[in-house]
């Protein structure tokens, strides 16, 4: 072979050097960090880069350097749509403690306009009363996607409203599903899911709520699959698990049974994340002559049963809140395409005279779905009644029409309907013996809607 000629010897220098800082280039940060489930002693965060091959997590005691740790994944696994989502779980922590930390990607540290910190539970059982706490919930987060949105005007009104949640002063976050709206061109593909996951987690309004606070999930049909998707649609397994991937929930399902239910507890309270996809029965299917239809399937509807009994038997667990996609407690059937309880009849009643047979107090419904927001109540007793907050939406598509119809339904609260984009904060407070629910509802602007305070004696 003959020489490379001198002259062109610097521009093949050259071109090699940049060959050789491309392929070493640092990844990028895609979404994130997003702060998961919170415990004594234990966190967990996620995020996603692009294109890195080392990322590590450095964290320590606020103001105490000399308890600095390091914990680092190398080469992260790829999505079919090409990002790295993952998750660091922080282990053998301090109780009670404020943690600061930074995120470093091929070495290069992370800047954000936000403080990265994170707090692990204080040890309160059997020491002192509960803690006061409050949290953001809430559902149905459109966020517009022009080449895969349908014509005309955009379904999405605005992302502002997470900057709100991100401001509350809330403990952590709810999410009660369609936490995301998986297109035509996303559920038909396994990397068009895993795309409306990476491009809506993107949205630069919601990292500073990411950020903020414990982020814990459920899902409906629109982050699960089509439209009032049933226990038949196909790819199922991966929208399970992309939805795994960028949630920090402490469990999903069982270990023989699938799904994104789960349960965490929080102060004196314990959540139930219940998955009515997974095993759901279609909606259409008449429930009087399938006494059996169910939203939730046999197996996981015992499992609710199982652990609200064991929740009773903890001395130090007031409040019970089932967090479901679509409406329980309320009676009214809106519209043709509604997914209410109603619906699923049988199954309801089943479980609510189960709470009354082994009086189960403290229990209420968090559900979304229906793009508007109220409180209901439905007494049981002369003294106990079960509470449903629906809270939705978060930025979809509102239905106004919601408020005109409000002597329709003997459940709802009066004063509590909301037709456009709003969340809900609901803070426990007070004494081990008198605790309340203080639920106040905010518009997409933060513009105060209303509020109701229910006393955990009227839950017993």
């Amino acid at each position: 072979m003959s020489p490379l000629p001198r002259f062109l010897r610097p521009a093949l220098a050259a071109l090699l050097i940049l060959a050789a800082a491309s392929a070493h280039a640092a990844g990028t940060l895609v979404s994130g960090p997003m702060l998961g489930y919170r415990a004594h002693r234990e966190t967990v965060i996620g995020l996603e880069t692009r294109g890195a091959r080392k990322v590590s997590i450095d964290y320590q005691v606020e103001g105490r350097p000399e308890t600095a740790q390091t914990v680092t994944i190398t080469s992260p696994w790829v999505s079919p749509a090409g990002g790295q989502p993952m998750k660091f779980v922080l282990p053998l922590l301090e109780m009670g403690a404020t943690y600061t930390y930074s995120v470093r990607i091929d070495g290069k540290v992370q800047k954000f306009p936000y403080p990265l910190t994170f707090k692990t539970t204080d040890q309160w059982e059997w020491r002192k009363d509960p803690p006061a706490f409050s949290f953001v919930f809430g559902s149905c987060a459109y966020l517009n996607d022009p080449p895969y949105d349908r014509p005309g005007k955009p379904y999405g009104n605005g992302t502002e409203i997470f900057r709100h949640m991100a401001a509350s002063g809330a403990d952590f976050t709810v999410w009660g599903g369609d936490n995301l709206y998986l297109r035509e061109a996303d559920y038909s593909s396994v990397s068009g899911i895993w795309y409306r996951y990476s491009h809506d987690f993107a949205t630069p309004d919601l990292q500073p709520l990411f950020a903020a606070m414990p982020h814990y999930r459920t899902w409906d049909d629109h982050d699960y699959g089509p439209d009032n998707a049933n226990q038949s649609y196909e790819l199922k397994d991966v929208t399970l698990a992309a939805f795994k991937a960028y949630s920090g929930n402490p469990s999903y399902g069982e270990p023989d049974h699938p799904g994104v239910y789960g349960k965490f507890v929080w102060g004196d309270a314990a959540f139930f994340l219940m998955d009515d996809r997974y095993y759901r029965d279609e909606t259409i299917l008449d429930q009087d002559a399938n006494p059996k239809k169910s939203a939730w399937g046999a197996r996981q509807f015992e499992w609710l049963k199982q652990s609200l009994l064991y929740s009773k038997a903890q001395k130090n667990q007031t409040f019970r809140f089932i967090v479901t996609g679509g409406q329980v407690v309320q009676t009214v059937i809106k519209t043709a395409r509604s997914e209410t309880h109603e619906l699923y009849r049988h199954e309801r009643e089943e479980l609510i005279q189960f709470i009354q047979d082994n009086q189960i107090g403290g229990v209420v419904f968090l559900t979304g779905d229906v793009h508007h927001s109220a409180l209901y109540r439905r007494p049981l007793t002369a003294t106990q009644s079960i509470y449903e907050l629906t809270s939705s939406p978060f930025s979809s598509g509102s239905w106004p029409a919601a408020t005109s119809e409000k002597a329709s339904d003997p459940c709802v609260v009066a004063g509590t309907i909301v037709g456009t984009q709003n969340y809900c904060r609901i803070a426990v407070t007070g004494p081990k013996d008198a605790r309340a629910l203080v639920i106040r509802c905010y518009d997409k602007t933060n513009a105060f809607q209303w509020e109701q305070t229910i006393p955990s004696a009227a839950l017993r």
